[in-house]
């Protein structure tokens, strides 16, 4: 059996987990109802995963806390909040995950502190260990009382034994981990107490060693605790944190006291470490995007390895079998912790198990339908997979009378509606001009930190062959095959097409779709025009082979409509300083002439030298044949980039919403 080290079992404490595959937490937002319970969707996207393979399912964080921080988690389920109901509802969905032989833990944190979400945080003042500085507003967070601190840790116990009654097989505490509440007390540069509870390692600890204390007492000593635990901080300074391979003084936890704090924490009655690095400080080492190495953490997590005997968690883009497989053979952890890609494909584990891994659906680490949604929308959602977190309400639609229907165009939106059509029943004929399908998805996955963009377009290749969709390659959709197919519905998935504009030398001015795909040569200098998710990725793309790279904005920042997610904006926009790409904002570009850019800037014009000029100014709808045909068709649509140029999760959202329903 391929993988076989992947499928053998392994226990925390006395519970025993079939194989080495776990569900990373993830924020359950719009998973709860009004009273802290699990609702329908909540149960049908834990169980979902569960019937996919995952042995060990670890919930999003839950919070004990109802009078600290009340307004910390909205829609958030609570153990404590209205228990009766929290066990009826939790109930129902740990006995259907049983039903598949997996375990599940609930994870409860103790709040969070100086990192509460601003829009979360309502009247109350932000609570921290001592009077430290906010990690997005402009307060100074409240110190928390001694009897605050123990009512947050009984609180534990009773929610702990909550979900023991309510069939959770054990809890993770959220925790010591990305400068959360508990991680601000066990770190000096936010814990300045005076008490027992602030000072020497073993006094910041205290607060985690209480919780694990009270949980053991109320549940017993067998239940399982596990501890999502940051080994490192990677904090330059307040609000600021390092990049990868930065050299920096670390201001918060290094890695000498994150190894004694690991071996304290296990002595205090922790079962397992769920481990990574990084604060919400330097959060996109905690959320990795897609700018971070696969498999980050498993170098930390050998350290912790090392030093205690408990199992080890390991999560950090470790959807590589082949990685995740070495990473046990090394001993770099115990168990796999996917987390997006089980967004991605709840059938991940299942389809490895039983050799189909080509079908699993990759993440592309955007954090567009996952972090981005909790963030701005408090909802968890995946970008690539429409039906995560809507299992029930966006299950496939049975076909009662099978259609013909032509599909133009195979980017994603294409694509994905090639896909569904086929997979509820209906006959599907897509055209596509070029000789590959995938769209944006080629251009876009040419940089070396995009592969999974071209995996993703690999995998709807795959998938609508696997499907016995009739596809044509290279071939041009016209009036003339719409009127010759006999289809009972057409949809034009047309694309877009860059923006382009003369500056007067234009044999050396490009669009950034023709250099990714290698169809120009940049040399050895280029100015980009666009300082966009395009611009910047194109910037650092080039960098990495030895162009000198400037970025020319119109606006006053770069990234004004970057990513949704903080993590992946933030991250991209560092870089581009930290690699030696100059940025030159509220500039507009003139003409560009005998191998100089002239821009005006401040309301003078100043002049960059450059072999290279390219644009990154966007797109525009592809949709004349739509237009042509629309009224001469009886059922037909426009999706993707052809209705409206955006992003890779709405052009997928929009073709399942329209592919479920013909």
């Amino acid at each position: 059996m391929e993988y076989e080290s992947l499928f053998t079992p392994i226990r925390i404490g006395n519970v025993e987990i079939k194989n080495r595959f776990a569900m990373a937490p993830m924020g359950p937002l719009g998973l709860s109802d009004s009273e802290g319970g699990w609702n329908q969707r909540g149960i049908d996207y834990y169980t979902r995963r569960a019937q996919g393979g995952t042995g060990l399912i670890i919930t999003g964080v839950t919070f004990s806390d109802c009078t600290v921080e009340q307004q910390s988690m909205p829609n958030c389920p609570n153990s404590t909040y209205n228990p009766v109901h929290f066990v009826r509802t939790s109930r129902e969905m740990t006995e259907r995950i049983h039903a598949y032989d997996a375990r599940i833990f609930l994870m409860m944190s103790a709040g969070f502190g100086r990192v509460t979400i601003p829009t979360n945080l309502g009247e109350f003042p932000p609570v921290a260990p001592s009077a430290i500085p906010h990690r997005w507003l402009d307060k100074t967070c409240r110190p928390l009382e001694k009897d605050e601190i123990r009512s947050i840790v009984k609180s534990f116990g009773d929610g702990a034994f909550n979900a023991k009654r309510a069939g959770f097989d054990g809890v993770e505490i959220h925790a010591v981990h990305e400068g959360y509440l508990l991680a601000q007390f066990a770190i000096s540069m936010f814990n300045q107490r005076t008490d027992e509870y602030g000072g020497t390692l073993e006094n910041r600890l205290r607060f985690a060693r209480e919780v694990v204390e009270e949980i053991k007492s109320r549940c017993g000593s067998d239940f399982p605790v596990s501890l999502r635990f940051s080994l490192k901080s990677m904090i330059i300074d307040w609000r600021k944190g390092a990049l990868p391979g930065e050299d920096f003084e670390e201001k918060g936890r290094d890695i000498e006291e994150g190894l004694e704090a690991a071996k304290l924490l296990v002595s205090y009655g922790y079962d397992a470490l769920d481990a990574d690095v990084g604060t919400y400080d330097a959060w996109w080492w905690n959320h990795p995007p897609m700018y971070q190495k696969k498999g980050l953490y498993r170098e930390y997590c050998h350290m912790l390895k090392k030093v205690v005997d408990v199992p080890v968690l390991c999560a950090g883009r470790m959807d590589n079998p082949d990685m995740a497989e070495k990473s046990l053979a090394d001993n770099d952890c115990d168990i796999i912790n996917l987390g997006r890609p089980l967004l991605a494909d709840p059938d991940y584990v299942l389809k490895l198990r039983t050799g189909r891994k080509d079908e699993i659906r990759p993440c592309i680490s955007c954090q567009e339908g996952c972090m981005g949604r909790i963030q701005e929308f408090s909802a968890i959602n995946c970008a690539v997979n429409p039906q995560a977190a809507r299992e029930r309400a966006f299950a496939y639609n049975p076909v009662l009378s099978q259609k013909n229907v032509l599909v133009i165009g195979g980017g994603v939106a294409g694509c994905e509606a090639a896909r569904v059509l086929r997979t509820r029943g209906h006959r599907v004929t897509l055209y596509e001009k070029n000789t590959a399908l995938g769209g944006n998805l080629i251009p876009g996955g040419a940089p070396s930190f995009k592969e999974d963009d071209l995996a993703l377009a690999r995998w709807y290749a795959l998938e609508l062959k696997r499907l016995g969709a009739e596809v044509h390659l290279g071939e041009v959709a016209d009036e003339s095959t719409i009127r010759s197919g006999s289809f009972d519905a057409v949809i034009f998935a047309t694309g877009s097409r860059p923006k382009k504009f003369s500056l007067g030398d234009d044999e050396k001015v490009y669009t950034a779709e023709e250099v990714l795909l290698g169809r120009k040569n940049p040399g050895h200098s280029a100015v980009i025009i666009g300082a966009g998710l395009v611009g910047c990725e194109l910037a650092l793309h080039l960098r990495e082979k030895g162009c000198q790279i400037t970025l020319l904005e119109g606006l006053d920042r770069i990234l004004v409509n970057g990513p949704l997610c903080h993590a992946n904006k933030d991250m991209l926009a560092a870089l581009i300083p930290f690699n030696g790409i100059e940025t030159i904002c509220s500039a507009k570009a003139e003409r560009f002439t005998d191998g100089k850019l002239y821009y005006l800037k401040d309301g003078k014009e100043h002049s960059v030298s450059a072999d290279s000029v390219i644009l990154a100014v966007g797109y525009s709808e592809e949709k004349n044949l739509y237009e042509k045909m629309k009224n001469d068709i009886g059922e037909c649509y426009l999706l993707g980039d052809a209705r409206k140029v955006s992003n890779i999760m709405y052009a997928i959202w929009d073709a399942f919403e329209v592919a479920n329903n013909i």
